[in-house]
This record gives structure tokens, C-alpha cells and sequence, in this order.
């Protein structure tokens, strides 16, 4: 048996800003939370995301947020969470600004914020504020001659300290069993390696039903996506698959490198 105990925090946000944020913390007293992972895990196996997403929000309100780039299937539970569910007050939604990213995936960025009316936190590196600015600092093409440390810089370091800014104890992401080959065991609740609850919704959904999903609700979506881009990343490191290719096909293409840090 797995146990998890999670101490809840009251988090303030002193609004959305696109390039800075004031965050600002107030830490109440809590009773701890405790849940048996193997036994959620057994509940919610098959049950549908919008059923594990309101346990979560009814379970876990304090610290609870969504960790999205903004791909189809962070636009799914985004959905779920801010036009179906509509728990008050809203989950934040933390998105890094790796400074590489499609100029597409930023205008979906603004888009999601009007249109959902997110909660939205946006972190990036600490000294650089656009891509010129971190190639003058770090070189260009820093992926080339070093991946790993330019996935500290640009998206390790910040989602890190995002983490730790908003008192997080419990995440949301999109990650599917069927999107490659080194994701198909992963459960719904697991533990990550910081020690926080860390919950994969869509784990047992297929990318024809998030599509469907998509199509069915309106959700807004990458344009990229259009063009042949199945899963997107940064502009420099994104290919589009061909026909037959797994999904993260297009994601560091020509390495052996499956994710950026974050769910490593």
C-alpha cells in the first residue's frame, strides 16, 4: 500500500501578467490529506478524466494545478476544468515560457487566456525575457551542443520554481499511455520525484478520443496541428510526423531523447 500525505496551502494571486508575476503566499492551518495510491489508481482506472478531475478539485483544492504547453490535450482538460467543472476558485494554470516556443503556440497562449478567463501563471528563465537575449547569454543554438542544460535553463528551472513559488502539492498534466512507446505504463496518480501528487487524467484515453473531445466542445486548438504537427514543442527541436509516425515522432527527431525534464 502507497501512502501520500499532502499539506494544503492557501495560495493569493495578485492578477495575470505577461512577463512578471507578483505571487504572494499565505499558509493557513490544514489537516493533512493521506490517499492510497494503488487504491485510486484501481478506482479511476478507466473511469472518464472529467471523473478524476472533480475527485481531484473535491479532494485536493489547496495546491492543485494544471501544468500545460498548451497541446491538445492540456486544451482537453483545461476545458474540463474551466467550462465544465468550474470549481471556485479556478485551478491555475501554469504555463513556461521556454522563449523557443511556435509563434502559434503563444497566440493559442493569449487566445486560451480570453477565452477560458484563465488563472493563468506564465514563468520563464530568470534572465533572459526573449530568445535573442538567451542566445547573447547562453550561445546560439545552445540545444545543439548541450540538450540537457538547455532544458534546465528553459524549462526545468522555471517549472521548478513555479512549483515552489504557488506552494504546489498536487499537478495536473496531459500525458496519454498511448502517445509513445515510453509512456504506456504510466498511471493516473503517481508521486514525481519532488515528492508531489502527480496526475495524468487522459493516461487511459486515446488521441481519436481527445480529437473527438476537441471536436465536440469546440475546444481551441493549435493551428499547428493543421499542418502535420501531432505534438508540439519548441520551434527549433518540432518537426511534423508523417504518415504512420507515432505521435511525439516530431519531438527531437534524429535523437534519443523522449522528454524535456519534466516528467523524467
Amino acid at each position: 500500500m502507497t501512502n501520500l500525505i499532502l499539506f494544503g496551502l492557501v495560495n493569493i494571486h495578485q492578477g495575470y501578467k505577461k512577463q512578471r508575476h507578483m505571487v504572494h503566499t499565505l499558509k493557513a492551518p490544514v489537516q493533512p490529506i493521506s490517499f492510497d495510491l494503488d487504491e485510486l489508481n484501481q478506482r479511476f482506472e478507466g473511469a472518464h478524466p472529467r471523473e478524476i478531475l472533480a475527485w481531484c478539485i473535491n479532494n485536493m483544492r489547496q495546491g492543485l494545478v494544471q501544468s500545460t504547453a498548451f497541446g491538445v490535450t492540456g486544451m482537453v482538460i483545461m476545458d474540463m476544468l474551466y467550462r465544465d467543472l468550474q470549481p471556485n476558485p479556478p485551478v491555475p494554470v501554469i504555463f513556461v515560457d521556454t522563449l523557443h516556443h511556435f509563434q502559434e503556440t503563444l497566440d493559442l497562449v493569449a487566445k486560451s487566456k480570453a477565452h477560458y478567463n484563465l488563472d493563468l501563471y506564465i514563468y520563464k528563465n530568470r534572465e533572459a525575457s526573449d530568445r535573442d537575449e538567451f542566445a547573447h547569454q547562453h550561445g546560439y543554438a545552445l540545444w545543439q551542443k548541450d540538450i540537457h542544460q538547455f532544458h534546465v535553463l528553459t524549462k526545468v528551472e522555471p517549472f521548478q520554481r513555479a512549483m515552489d513559488e504557488l506552494n504546489v502539492k498536487a499537478w495536473i498534466n496531459g500525458r496519454r499511455r498511448d502517445q509513445a512507446s515510453t509512456r504506456a505504463e504510466i498511471p493516473i496518480f503517481e508521486i514525481d520525484k519532488h515528492g508531489r501528487l502527480k496526475i495524468n487524467p487522459l493516461a487511459c484515453w486515446t488521441r481519436k478520443e481527445t480529437w473527438k473531445y476537441v471536436f465536440d466542445y469546440g475546444v481551441p486548438y493549435n493551428v499547428l496541428h493543421d499542418q502535420g504537427y501531432a505534438s508540439i514543442g519548441d520551434e527549433p527541436l518540432t518537426t511534423p510526423v508523417a504518415h504512420g509516425e507515432h505521435e511525439r515522432a516530431g519531438r527531437w527527431r534524429d535523437s534519443d531523447k523522449t522528454e524535456c525534464g519534466l516528467h523524467i
